[in-house]
This record gives structure tokens, C-alpha cells and sequence, in this order.
């Protein structure tokens, strides 16, 4: 009688040795050959954020690194929608498969938090916070690529996330507060409008909490790279860690805050009248004792 056993690895079980052993060669190699040759932290750090030294010539115009990182971006998003909408939908079925089971999840995501926050008119906005967050989402997961350009000065620099550059952060900022503006204006005309300009400090929020977020997974990598002098394995895993969580947590944060400030200044009038009725009833003050 066999009692033998036969035992079966997974293809996860497989997938995670694989990368063990990369690491491994690869924290070998990292501990072998040592740091490169870099200038000091400090320049780095300031080249991270301003983008003064390290420039690229794009069409005869001397721009910061992000400004290709966007171009880009945009390219393969453009294109992946173009793909899907011409061979993949039409091919969709009333079960969904793998891929189709991923599209949907995804847009109802954002479709549910555009009729959670603005249940009377969302869907444009539905649309808008759906192309945001897929632009930060991919955006900032670009950096991961490590794709190289040569810059105007001869050297060669490793394309960053398009939103790490101020510029870009304050655009995209600027835009979600013309689309609030826009669906309070069409809605309610001139009591949107103010209800919009209520909110002015908004766009310069929502810029520079995407800038610095995204900025903060780069500056920790560079210090991580120079404290430690590992060129390889560690400043990997920690800018991996920071721009997934980054890229997740910023996506939804920009997304619900213009969906539900739009919510607010796109809500009908009598809407808001009736609610603000029922809030009163429910507080009005008991009579008071007679003595």
C-alpha cells in the first residue's frame, strides 16, 4: 500500500521564493558594489522639489521633468480608454469575466460616491472624479517605472511622478474647483456661484496636500538612500511602499472632497430649504416651566 504523500506548491508559494531570491542577489550585489556616485543629499533634496538643475529640452523648451512624466501619463491613459471602449466593451457580457469584473468595480466605486455626495446631479461628476483619480492613481505609480531621460546639460534623470511638480498639483487643484464652481453655477446660478467662492482657500488646499504628499514617498527615498548606502534593495522598498500608499490614499481624498463639495453647492434650493426646516422642528426648545 503507497502511503506516500504528494505535496503541491502554489504558484503564489512559487512567485514569493522567486522574489526572495532576486532580493537577496540583488541586496548582495547592492552591499558589494556600494552607493553611487550622487551629489549630496541636500542638493537632491532641493532639485527634488524645485527642479532647477536637473531639466530635460522638450520641443526647444527647457521644462521640468514632470511636464514629460504628464505627457506620458496622459498618452497611456488615453490609449488603454481607446482600447477598452473599441475591443473590450463590446465584447462584455451578462457575467461579467476577470477584466470586466475589474472595470465595473472600478467605476462603480466612483460612481457610487458621486450619487452618495451628490445625489441630484452626478453625472458629469461621476465622469470627472472617475478621470482624476485615475490620472493621480497611475500618475503617481509612474515614478515606480524608473523611466531615464537625458537633460540639457548632458546627465540623465529618472522621470518622477507628473503631481510631484507644484505646478501640476496647483492645475489639477484649480481644475476640481472650476468643476465644484461649475456644477453650483448650473444648478443653482448665482447661489451656487457664491457658494462656491466661500470655498476659495479650497484649491490651494487640495494642491499642495496632493504636492506634498506625493513629494514625501521621493525625499524619503533619497534620505533612506543616504542614511543607509544601500543603492539597490531598500531605497526600492521603501519609495514602492510610499507612492502605493500614497497613490491610493490621494486618489480617494481628492475625489470624495470635490464630490462632496459639489454635492453641497449643486444641491436645489427647496431641497435645502426642506432640510433646513426638518433640522429646525427637530431642535425647537421645549416651553419653559411655569414657576
Amino acid at each position: 500500500m503507497n502511503t506516500g504523500k504528494k505535496f503541491h506548491i502554489s504558484k503564489t508559494a512559487v512567485a514569493v521564493i522567486v522574489l526572495v531570491l532576486v532580493e537577496t542577489v540583488i541586496l548582495a550585489a547592492a552591499l558589494i558594489v556600494g552607493p553611487s556616485d550622487r551629489g549630496t543629499l541636500s542638493s537632491e533634496l532641493r532639485d527634488a522639489v524645485l527642479h532647477e538643475e536637473k531639466r530635460i529640452d522638450l520641443f526647444g523648451w527647457d521644462v521640468s521633468p514632470a511636464v514629460l512624466s504628464a505627457f506620458i501619463v496622459t498618452g497611456v491613459l488615453l490609449l488603454f480608454a481607446a482600447c477598452v471602449r473599441i475591443f473590450a466593451i463590446p465584447r462584455f457580457k451578462e457575467v461579467p469575466g476577470k477584466f470586466q469584473l475589474v472595470i465595473e468595480t472600478v467605476v462603480g466605486f466612483f460612481d457610487n460616491m458621486a450619487k452618495g455626495y451628490s445625489p441630484y446631479k452626478n453625472r458629469f461628476l461621476g465622469c470627472y472624479i472617475f478621470s482624476a483619480g485615475a490620472y493621480i492613481f497611475c500618475g503617481t505609480l509612474f515614478e515606480l517605472v524608473g523611466l531615464q531621460v537625458g537633460t540639457a546639460t548632458g546627465g540623465t534623470v529618472t522621470l518622477a511622478a507628473p503631481l510631484s511638480d507644484i505646478n501640476a498639483a496647483i492645475s489639477l487643484g484649480c481644475l476640481s474647483y472650476l468643476v465644484i464652481m461649475g456644477g453650483g453655477i448650473v444648478n443653482n446660478g448665482a447661489r451656487g456661484f457664491v457658494g462656491a467662492i466661500k470655498e476659495f482657500s479650497l484649491p490651494v488646499s487640495m494642491s499642495f496636500r496632493l504636492f506634498g504628499a506625493l513629494l514625501s514617498g521621493l525625499l524619503a527615498t533619497e534620505m533612506v538612500y543616504y542614511t543607509l548606502a544601500l543603492s539597490v534593495v531598500l531605497p526600492v522598498a521603501v519609495g514602492a511602499m510610499f507612492t502605493v500608499l500614497h497613490a491610493i490614499i490621494q486618489t480617494y481624498v481628492l475625489t470624495m472632497l470635490t464630490a462632496s463639495y459639489y454635492g453641497e453647492v449643486s444641491e436645489p434650493k427647496a431641497k435645502n430649504k426642506r432640510r433646513k426646516r426638518k433640522a429646525r422642528e427637530k431642535g425647537t426648545p421645549l416651553p419653559a416651566a411655569g414657576m
